[in-house]
């Protein structure tokens, strides 16, 4: 119980340079013009590692190494499917920069 109070604890400490970080990075996207949604969809993917290694390292800490592994592949697998959208964008602008497709 005291890991978990702790952990959160720290997060809350961190949520103002975490905000800062997210509002930094719209902007760089903005002045370079890149779309909002794919940087948002690459937030939203850290976010996902960040709290599926967090809470796997919590049922480490409690004994639990099996239900662990399975917080990382649920992680693991939410971020594949959060970053299809991505890869698709980024294989069809590939394919249009060869010649003769």
């Amino acid at each position: 119980m005291l890991v978990v109070f702790v952990g959160c604890v720290i997060f809350l400490f961190l949520i103002d340079q975490v905000y800062e970080i997210i509002r930094m990075v719209e902007r760089i996207a903005l002045n370079a013009n890149v779309n909002l949604i794919y940087v948002e969809t690459i937030l939203k993917i850290i976010g996902i590692a960040y709290i599926a290694e967090f809470g796997a390292q919590l049922t480490k800490d409690a004994g639990q190494g099996a239900i662990a592994s399975k917080i990382e592949l649920g992680g693991k697998i939410l971020i594949l499917t959060m970053a299809i959208p991505i890869l698709t964008v980024i294989i069809e602008t590939v394919l249009e920069m060869i010649p003769g497709t």
